[in-house]
């Protein structure tokens, strides 16, 4: 009697533990291959990107030379799909909202010590990988492309991990979880982890006595310059992006007094090469907003959205809407939930380009009236200025440009994109070379003028160079119409500079008391180091080598 009691115990206790497993929310992609099942839960590397139905495992590596130029690959095992594990954290949650709070959690460890951990941002990878892939292969560190995986490097590069990593013999370890993020911070268990030995070089010798600058040509509507400069401190610079301190720079380019003092090129990149500089093209529409009303197509900047568009057909009408001025789309502190900092914000900018129609998009956002007074980075809001501008002038937005700014300063090589309505995109991206983009910093050096006429009102680039909002988590930091502000410190002593700036480091600076307009082009685009390189470019090179001081 006993023995059977014992028994139906055990048969109680399988079924509860049957009935305890959590079931996957959705179906994955199994297990792809025997190196698959070998391997579930390890973390493999490899110099070259592999293909993952032909691995054999003679692709990994033990060891591996890490230099400034290095390319390293992970391929990751798992025995699950990442949506299935979230749901295992949470499985009250939907399927979106997994989506929408969790994701991976990496840490990064050198010599058994936790350098950095980091949690990625819900939205990439996209919703189909979360829910399928169990085996992937990804670029960690790679000059070729840029992955979320490598924006998880050189987050651990940038909080630890250079300081970490010196030369020498060294074991890095990644471990990866899942992580949910709702109404606290929950993580589950490792799902992957891996360690590699490495030999570390990457102190460089620069011998500048080697480093030839670029001979400069004349261009049109800029003369080349007689003036000194430090010769060594550019050659430093020129060594450091070759040998790739400096990552995906592709042109720099110096004006002082109207004049070209320094242009270099990198990374393949010419004189005649094209630029897609990124949201330095929202500094465009601020450029012809401030024409347009200068020739009275646009009244002002205090024109609200209710003359130029019917807003009450549209979902979440409100008078906030309606009353969003043309100043607080420039300024970027219009009364619109947008923000592209964050993924979830209705209006973030990832939401609308995956729409047919965007004005829509932008139109239809809710509106909060306190918004209205702080700064939020806000594309569709430039987006929405554009269609704007497109409307009152004269043949629309892009011929509208072509004669009243490109061609008087003889820019004729460029390419705007264009929303889905063939409108040009002032979100960003408009294509020209660097020196062209000088041209256009250089214009609003010379307070709008370009050969004694005045192109952009003068009170225009007066306004334009105002600081009209805080950065929002950026100390002493500005906003002016479509134009960034700040400082840079050399020397103890502080350049204040108005600058358009874009994704992946490109900048075009303007500086007030000093006669210098500043070019950086740049490809790091969706990297955590784009901007700050550029910053420490700008005060341990460019500025000490052109400053007037």
């Amino acid at each position: 009697m006993r023995i059977y009691s014992l028994l139906f115990i055990s048969m109680l206790y399988c079924k509860a533990q049957l009935f305890g497993q959590q079931k996957d929310l959705v179906k994955n992609a199994g297990i792809t291959s025997p190196m698959h099942r070998a391997s579930i839960g390890k973390i493999l590397f490899s110099s070259n990107p592999v293909s993952v139905p032909d691995l054999k495992g003679a692709e990994f590596l033990d060891i591996y030379e890490l230099t400034n130029k290095s390319g390293l690959f992970m391929t990751i095992f798992m025995e699950n799909s990442m949506t299935n594990y979230l749901h295992q954290l949470a499985p009250q949650l939907h399927h979106d909202t997994l989506l929408r709070h969790g994701n991976y959690q990496a840490s990064f460890y050198v010599d058994n010590q936790l350098i950095y951990q980091t949690n990625l941002l819900p939205g990439a990878p996209q919703s189909w990988h979360q829910d399928t892939v169990t085996v992937m292969s990804k670029p960690l560190i790679s000059d070729k492309s840029s992955w979320w995986t490598q924006s998880m490097w050189n987050r651990f590069m940038m909080n630890g991990g250079d300081s970490a990593l010196t030369d020498g013999p060294h074991v890095l370890k990644m471990e990866l979880r899942p992580y949910i993020n709702l109404s606290g911070l929950k993580t589950g268990d490792i799902i992957a982890s891996g360690q590699l030995k490495m030999q570390v070089h990457r102190k460089v010798h620069i011998d500048i006595a080697k480093i030839d600058l670029n001979t400069i040509k004349a261009y049109p509507g800029l003369p080349v310059s007689k003036e000194h400069f430090n010769v060594s401190k550019i050659k430093e610079l020129k060594g450091s992006i070759d040998e790739g301190l400096y990552k995906h720079i592709t042109s720099i380019v110096v004006v002082k007094n109207g004049k070209l003092l320094v242009e270099e090129y990198f990374n393949g990149s010419a004189r005649d090469s094209l630029h897609d500089p990124r949201s330095v093209g929202k500094s465009f529409a601020s450029t012809i907003a401030g024409i347009a009303i200068g020739e009275g197509y646009l009244k002002n900047e205090d024109q609200t959205l209710k003359e130029f568009y019917n807003l009450k057909p549209l979902p979440d009408h409100s008078p906030a809407k309606e009353n969003v001025s043309v100043r607080d789309l420039l300024a970027m502190s219009s009364a619109f939930k947008g923000d592209d900092a964050d993924i979830n914000s209705p209006g973030n900018e990832e939401h609308m380009y995956v729409t047919p129609d965007w004005i829509k998009f932008t139109l239809s956002l809710p509106a909060d009236e306190a918004a209205k007074n702080e700064w939020h980075y806000f594309t569709a809001g430039v987006v929405l200025l554009g269609d704007i501008l497109n409307k009152q002038v004269p043949g629309g937005l892009e011929r509208y440009a072509d004669r009243k700014l490109f061609k008087p300063l003889s820019i004729i090589n460029y390419k705007w994109p264009f929303t889905p309505q063939q409108v040009p995109n002032t979100a960003g991206g408009i294509q020209m070379n660097a020196l062209d983009f000088a041209k256009y910093g250089q214009l609003y050096k010379n307070e709008g003028k370009w050969n004694g006429k005045q192109i952009i009102p003068e009170e225009w680039v007066r306004k334009t160079f105002t600081k009209h909002r805080s950065i929002t988590g950026r100390t002493g930091e500005y906003y002016g119409y479509l134009f960034w502000n700040k400082n840079y410190k050399v020397a103890g002593k502080e350049y204040e500079t108005f600058y358009c700036a874009g994704n992946g480091g490109n900048k075009i600076y303007v500086f007030k008391d000093q006669p210098l307009v500043i070019v950086i082009t740049a490809t790091a685009y969706g990297t955590a180091y784009a901007h700050s390189q550029v910053d420490k470019m700008m005060e341990n090179y460019i500025l000490p080598a052109v400053l007037n001081d």
